[in-house]
């Protein structure tokens, strides 16, 4: 696995899709796209996925790789591997960072996930996700403190780490 992105944050998206990508994610980028160079512009994926998906799934170039090879081995002909071509290849959106650092995300990707004035940018490991704010908010945000809250006042997160996995 490449860099890791880290991080949330806010962005204004203007009324031609044009949005600000947080300059830390931009670094991971440019360290994860194996043609790039200064100068160049850094190339990602954005994965747009299905129905059920309510935000975009920013790969870097690496990332996405790694699923390609992951999706190529499988059965050629299986449901499984017709899906997951059908999720990652077709339903995603192959761009680049411009020279301010922008991203330009396309009216289809905007109504999507009903994206306006303010993009949240948040990492997710090797990937990075975009958000309409309230959606977030509403969804992933509720689901994470309802988690948390299964757990005693007292518990920290770290000690699942040492835990085998399926625990």
């Amino acid at each position: 696995m490449g860099r890791i992105f880290r991080g949330e944050s806010l962005h204004k998206v203007d009324g031609k899709g044009r949005v600000s990508i947080p300059a830390l994610f931009r670094r991971v980028i440019e360290a994860s796209d194996p043609n790039w160079t200064e100068g160049l512009p850094p190339e990602l994926i954005i994965v747009y996925g299905d129905h059920r998906r309510h935000y975009l799934e920013c790969y870097t170039v690496e990332a996405m790789q790694e699923v390609d090879a992951k999706i190529a081995a499988l059965p050629r002909g299986s449901n499984a591997r017709k899906h997951l071509q059908r999720l990652f290849h077709g339903q995603s959106f192959p761009t680049s960072v411009d020279e301010t650092g922008r991203l330009v995300l396309p009216a289809k990707l905007r109504r999507k996930i009903e994206l306006e004035g303010e993009a949240f940018f948040i990492a997710a490991g090797d990937t990075f996700q975009i958000w309409k704010p309230e959606t977030y908010e509403a969804e992933e945000l509720a689901k994470t403190e309802e988690w948390l809250d299964d757990f005693p006042e007292d518990f920290d997160p770290l000690i699942l780490l040492d835990q085998p996995e399926g625990t």
